[in-house]
C-alpha cells in the first residue's frame, strides 16, 4: 500500500507486481479515492449489527446507532451469510455541504472547513437525530471477515456489493495492464465532477484476491 504522483512509479509498481509474479501482464481494478470517513459495516445473516470507524487501525469508535440514521446504508440485505463486513467511507456530498454550511451561518455556528470534517463531526455526535438531521452518504468498496460468502476479486466485491444493495462508486474500471490503469486514472480526473463526493486520487488494485496473499 503507498501513495504515488507520478506514471514512471505506477509502471514501476506495475513491474514489481508482473517479476513477483513471474506474468507477462496483471488485471487491475481503478476506483475513486473517497475523501470522507473510514467505516466498517457487520452483517450477520443479513441484519446490521455494528458499524466502527477505523480509529487507529485497530480500535475505532462504535457508531452503529449513528450509521443506522444514513439512508445509503442498508439496515437489512439479502444474504444468509453468518457474516459479511463490508468497509467504505462514510461521507458528506458536495451540494449537501454548501447546504449544511449555509444552514450554520444562518444559525451563527461555526462553519465547518470541509466535508470531511463535518463527517467525522458528525459521526460522533451523541445524538442520531442530530446526525439524521445531516445528509450523510456513504459508498463501499471493501470486504473484511467473511462466513458463508467468498469473492474471488476485487471487481466481483464492487458487483457483489452492488447486487447486495450498497452504494459504490458510479466510476471504477476493470484494466488489463498498466497503459489501461493509466489511460483511466486519467478519465477519471477528468471526470471529477461526475461524483456526488470529493475525490483525492484513484486507488488501484490487483483484481484478483488470490493474488493479494501472494504478493
Amino acid at each position: 500500500l503507498d501513495n504515488t504522483y507520478s506514471v514512471e512509479e505506477m509502471r514501476e509498481f506495475d513491474a514489481r507486481i508482473r517479476k513477483a509474479l513471474d506474468v507477462e501482464a496483471v488485471d487491475y481494478v481503478v476506483e475513486p479515492k473517497v475523501d470522507g470517513v473510514s467505516i466498517s459495516l457487520r452483517y450477520e445473516k443479513g441484519v446490521l449489527v455494528t458499524a466502527a470507524t477505523r480509529g487507529d487501525g485497530k480500535t475505532g469508535d462504535d457508531i452503529t446507532a449513528n450509521a443506522k440514521t444514513i439512508r445509503a446504508i442498508p439496515l437489512r440485505i439479502p444474504t444468509d451469510a453468518p457474516v459479511l463486513e463490508v468497509r467504505g467511507e462514510a461521507y458528506l456530498g458536495k451540494a449537501a455541504f454548501v447546504r449544511l454550511n449555509t444552514e450554520r451561518a444562518k444559525r451563527g455556528e461555526p462553519l465547518f472547513a470541509n466535508p470531511r470534517n463535518a463527517t467525522a463531526g458528525s459521526l460522533k455526535q451523541l445524538d442520531p437525530k442530530v446526525v439524521a438531521a445531516r445528509p450523510l452518504a456513504a459508498v463501499l468498496y471493501a470486504v473484511g471477515d467473511l462466513d458463508g460468502v467468498e469473492f474471488a476479486s476485487q471487481s466481483e466485491v464492487l458487483r457483489g456489493l452492488a447486487n447486495l444493495g450498497f452504494p459504490v462508486a458510479k466510476l471504477w474500471w476493470q484494466c488489463h495492464g498498466i497503459d489501461e490503469v493509466i489511460d483511466r486514472a486519467e478519465e477519471l480526473q477528468r471526470r471529477e465532477d461526475e461524483l456526488e463526493f470529493e475525490m483525492d486520487g484513484a486507488v488501484v488494485k490487483v483484481d484478483r484476491l488470490a493474488l493479494w496473499r501472494q504478493l
